[in-house]
């Protein structure tokens, strides 16, 4: 048993060293743009959409930064874009011709607005079309969920922003990003086994629910609507960890799954009285804790949680009969 998933996801750390090593001084070009801008725009669809809602999240729990995400076409339609405004575009994706994303790049550039585009595909329009075209070294990419494009497009995003930002341990976080390729090298190694397990426990629920705070809500986003719902065939709602008490609060129930991270932000102090109540009710609680894997800033937690969770969506997915990284629909319908 070997998918197309897991030679892409064994390719992670080369593909960020290669990409750090051929992009970095046009990430630091972008960075000096974005000290030089009043707001920044982040676009994106699927997992490259949850690149931007972990950033945007990790930069507003510790920056002034002024930054909003859209998906490809609410930013297409955006009643409140001006010519001229002083502002940054960042698009992420892929394949770089995703229709809702392309779209909007395209808008952008009629207004004006200094468009950045990070992808994969050097001859993709996206690429061609933006003022400043950064591409990240993963080769071919073909499991839907999307592994080695993730986390290539989420640390460029890191590094572009937080090196613009305010953030007092900046120059920490920087530094440690460096070091993540090694980091996702062993984890890969050491959380294989631990998550087949969890999959094989798991292997019949239809429902996850995936809760996280900060930076993790966006990862929640990526767990739930690419890795469990593309990838594992499997029903899934992302939330926020805060959120618990509206709505699933009323789904919270006996042998429930419910997946939740926990990295000690000072907002996870709501996650743990989700994960309490939960327990009370002998939820099936799945709790990753950062501190479990790795010791880096906090901010940084999607790039290390993501590893685990692509061994239990691959392994969920097998059990399931399932080719992880095959899709059913997706590129058939066009709009």
């Amino acid at each position: 048993m070997n998918y197309k998933m897991y030679d892409e996801m064994m390719e992670q750390p080369d593909s960020l060293r290669k990409t750090f090593e051929s992009e970095l001084s046009t990430m630091d070009e972008v960075s000096e743009l974005v000290k030089k801008v009043d707001k920044v725009y982040l676009i994106g669809c699927g997992s490259s959409i949850s690149t931007c809602y972990s950033v945007r999240d990790a930069l507003r729990m510790s920056t002034a930064m002024n930054i909003e995400v859209f998906s490809g076409y609410e930013f297409y339609y955006n009643k409140f874009l001006q010519k001229g405004e002083n502002s940054l575009a960042i698009f992420t994706s892929q394949s770089g011709e995703t229709a809702d994303t392309l779209s909007s790049l395209r808008r952008a550039n009629e207004y004006g607005i200094h468009t950045v585009s990070i992808s994969n595909e050097p001859d993709s329009s996206m690429i061609k079309e933006a003022k400043t075209p950064i591409v990240t070294r993963c080769e071919t990419e073909t499991a839907i969920l999307g592994t080695k494009t993730y986390v290539t497009q989420i640390a460029c995003l890191y590094q572009i922003l937080f090196s613009a930002s305010d953030y007092e341990n900046k120059d920490e976080l920087l530094s440690q990003l460096k070091e993540i390729p090694d980091i996702i090298e062993e984890l890969l190694k050491t959380t294989e086994e631990d998550n087949k397990k969890l999959a094989e426990q798991y292997k019949d629920e239809e429902i996850f629910y995936c809760l996280g705070s900060g930076p993790n809500f966006g990862l929640s986003f990526k767990l739930a609507m690419t890795m469990l719902m593309e990838g594992a065939i499997k029903h899934a709602c992302p939330l926020y960890s805060s959120e618990f008490r509206h709505g699933l609060i009323e789904r919270a129930e006996k042998d429930v799954p419910m997946i939740i991270f926990d990295c000690d932000f000072e907002s996870d102090e709501i996650t743990r009285k989700a994960i309490d109540f939960s327990n009370n009710l002998e939820a099936k609680v799945i709790l990753f804790n950062l501190s479990d894997y790795a010791d880096v800033d906090k901010l940084l937690s999607p790039l290390i949680f993501v590893v685990p969770l692509e061994w239990f969506v691959y392994y969920l997915a097998h059990f399931n009969g399932e080719d992880p990284g095959a899709t059913r629909h997706i590129g058939k319908v066009r709009y």
